[in-house]
C-alpha cells in the first residue's frame, strides 16, 4: 500500500517511521520552507538539505512525483515540496493522510484516496476524511475515531515533564529569525535562545533546546519558534517522540482497517 503523507514535520515523520516499518510504501509533502521546530527528528529536513535521516529511515528531496517513486524503488523516503498535495492526483495512492497539524482542514478531501485520515483537530470522519486520529495529550492520545472529531484544540501544549506552556518558546517580534543556540543545548531559565530584530527571545525553564526554528526564517509575532524538554535528557531530541509514535500507531490501525488489508 502507498500512503501520500502531508505534511513532514516531527509528528508526520513519527506516522512515516510507524507505516514505513510496517512495509507500507511512504511519499511526503511539505512547503518550500518547513516550519518544523524538532527539525532533528523531522523530514522535512530534506526538503532543504537534499536528505535527512531520522532514527534509521532514510529520506531524500524528490523534484517531481517519477522521481519520488524512484527513490522509493531505492528503499528511501521521498519529500516533495508540494504544499497543495499536487502529487496525491498523479501517484494515486491507496492511503493520504494529512498531517499538517494546522488544527484545521487546508484542503484535503475524502475523495483523495480510498482511505483518508485527517491527523487532529479539524476533520471530521464521515465528512472530509474516513478516520481522524487523535493528537491531543492524555487517556485517548493516538486513538483512531471513525466518526466524528478530535478534540478541539486548547492552545496548551502538553504536560511533559510537569510543564506544559511553559515548554514553547514563542518568536518575540516579527521579522526575520536569528538562531542563537542549536538543538541539544542544555539552557537556564532566562538564557538567550533567538533574537528577532534585536528581541530576545527568552528561555521560560531549564532543560534541554529540544527544537529551534533555523536561522533566517521569517516570523511573525507569537509564532512557535522553540521547545524545551525539562525532562534534559539530550538523546530525547535525536528520537521521535512518544506522541509521534503514538499517533502514528492510530494511522497505521486506520489504513489497515479501512482499506482491508488485514481481512
Amino acid at each position: 500500500m502507498l500512503a501520500v503523507i502531508r505534511g513532514a514535520g516531527d509528528i508526520a515523520t513519527g506516522i512515516a517511521l510507524r507505516l514505513w516499518r510496517a512495509g507500507m510504501g511512504v511519499v511526503m509533502t511539505d512547503i518550500e520552507q518547513p516550519t518544523a521546530i524538532r527539525r532533528t527528528v523531522a523530514f522535512s529536513q530534506a526538503i532543504v538539505l537534499g536528505e535527512a535521516k531520522v532514527e534509521d529511515i532514510a529520506a531524500r528531496r524528490a523534484n517531481s512525483s517519477a522521481q519520488a517513486l524512484e527513490l522509493l524503488a531505492e528503499g528511501v523516503i521521498p519529500v516533495l515540496a508540494d504544499p497543495l498535495g499536487d502529487c496525491i492526483s498523479v501517484l494515486r495512492p491507496g492511503g493520504v493522510v494529512d498531517a499538517i497539524l494546522a488544527k484545521r482542514n487546508l484542503g484535503t478531501s475524502i475523495t483523495d484516496a480510498p482511505v483518508v485520515v485527517g491527523v487532529g483537530p479539524g476533520f471530521t470522519a464521515g465528512v472530509d476524511c474516513h478516520a481522524v486520529v487523535e493528537t491531543m495529550r492524555g487517556h485517548y492520545l493516538g486513538r483512531a475515531i471513525y466518526k466524528g472529531s478530535a478534540q478541539p484544540n486548547t492552545g496548551i501544549p502538553g504536560l511533559i515533564g510537569g510543564f506544559a506552556g511553559e515548554r514553547v518558546l514563542r518568536a518575540p517580534a516579527d521579522g526575520v529569525f536569528h538562531q542563537l543556540l542549536d538543538i541539544g543545548a542544555q539552557v537556564k531559565m532566562g538564557d538567550i535562545a533567538a533574537e528577532v530584530g534585536g528581541v530576545p527571545m527568552v528561555c521560560t525553564l531549564d532543560g534541554v533546546l529540544r527544537g529551534i526554528l533555523p536561522e533566517g526564517t521569517p516570523v511573525c509575532k507569537g509564532m512557535k519558534a522553540g521547545d524545551i524538554d525539562p525532562r534534559c535528557r539530550i538523546e530525547h531530541c535525536y528520537c521521535v517522540s512518544d506522541k509521534a509514535l503514538a499517533v502514528g500507531g492510530g494511522v497505521l490501525e486506520a489504513l489497515l482497517c479501512l482499506s482491508g488489508v488485514l481481512r
